[in-house]
Order: structure tokens, then sequence, then C-alpha cells
């Protein structure tokens, strides 16, 4: 989807996503002493805003417009810069202590970009923290896209990173309990890719 698809898709309703953090992020980040921080590809912002109440400085990046006014009213007094741009192209300056792109479902070429750009944006020492819709959700989980060229593994993710230096703290596929919508009773697994990394040189 271009950004005016997105556009259009959060103008169509209240909240696309919900409210609060994704549960990895939560988890993944909740321990690390707050500082500077870049959600990229950050849609309507539940994560920057997370981040933001925990204590950080958030920098909030996405294409789409409608869905940077959505997190800019959400976030009122917080302290979020909100950024109009492309992840495949914004360009950080090494200087953040978390970068984190959650959801970003790009095919092969553009993701290596956005991997790239958001780990370059952090600085040595910081943390890179990456969660999408892991390849084996599309025959072995539910929802997400359907399309494999937009799906990848961790594997991938590192691929995408070339020679660069860092330690792995976490790569792999995690599972997501997702409601069925139907059954307040019920649950399905979604599996995700995950992966956290320490940006060591």
């Amino acid at each position: 989807m271009d950004a005016e698809a997105w556009n259009e898709r959060y103008r169509a309703s209240e909240l696309v996503w919900s409210a609060g953090p994704n549960q990895f992020v939560e988890t993944e980040l909740s321990g690390l002493p707050p500082g500077r921080a870049l959600d990229l590809a950050c849609g309507e912002g539940r994560n920057a805003i997370w981040l933001a109440r925990q204590g950080w400085q958030v920098t909030a990046v996405d294409f789409a417009q409608a869905g940077l006014d959505k997190g800019r009213m959400l976030a009122e007094a917080l302290d979020v810069a909100w950024v109009r741009a492309d992840a495949t192209t914004w360009r950080g300056d090494a200087s953040y202590d978390v970068c984190l792109v959650a959801y970003l479902q790009l095919a092969a070429a553009e993701r290596g970009a956005a991997v790239s750009n958001a780990y370059d944006s952090v600085r040595t020492g910081g943390t890179f923290l990456w969660v999408s819709h892991d390849l084996s959700n599309i025959s072995e989980g539910v929802g997400g896209p359907t399309d494999p060229a937009v799906l990848m593994t961790a594997e991938d993710v590192l691929t995408d990173l070339g020679g660069r230096a860092f330690e792995v703290q976490q790569a792999g596929r995690v599972a997501r309990l997702v409601a069925d919508g139907h059954r307040e009773d019920s649950a399905d697994t979604a599996w995700d890719c995950l992966v956290r990394l320490v940006r060591r040189d």
C-alpha cells in the first residue's frame, strides 16, 4: 500500500490498531533506561506514545500524514516529534538509544532499505528491535498479510544488515495469541518475526 492508501485507511476509523503498545515492544523495551527512541513506520503512534509515557524522547516517523495526525492528537503534551517520511529513504543520525520497527511488511528490496536505515540510526551500544509477521504465519498462523513477498524470517532481517557488527539478543519467531473476534474465550496463534540486536562497531 502507498501513503495515500494508508491515509484513507487511517481516516476511515477511529483507530486502526489498538491504543496500547505491541506486546513484544513492551516486553523487550520495558527494562531499558529512557533515552532517545525512534519509532520508524510508526502508523498511529501507539508504540511511540507508550515509549514517551515511559520517559523516552521519541521521534515517530511514518509516510502517512493521517496516522501521524492521530498520533499527535493522542500524544497530547508527551515528548514526541512527528515526522512525515518514508522508512525506506529516511536517514537518522546514529544517535538513538533505541530504534523499533513494528509490522512494516515490505518486499525484500524495500525491507532491506528500511532495516538498514533503522539500524544505522542507532548509536553504538543501542538497541534495534524489529517485529513483523513471520513468513511461517501464512501457513501455520492466523491473520496478517497473505502475500509471501512481504513476509520474512529473522534470518532475512539479519541478512539485510550485511556486514554490520551487532550482538544478537533474540532472533527468531514468536507466538502471539489473537482473539478470533467471535467468542471471547477463544484464541488462535499468529507467528511473528522478532529480532533484537545491540549495535557493536
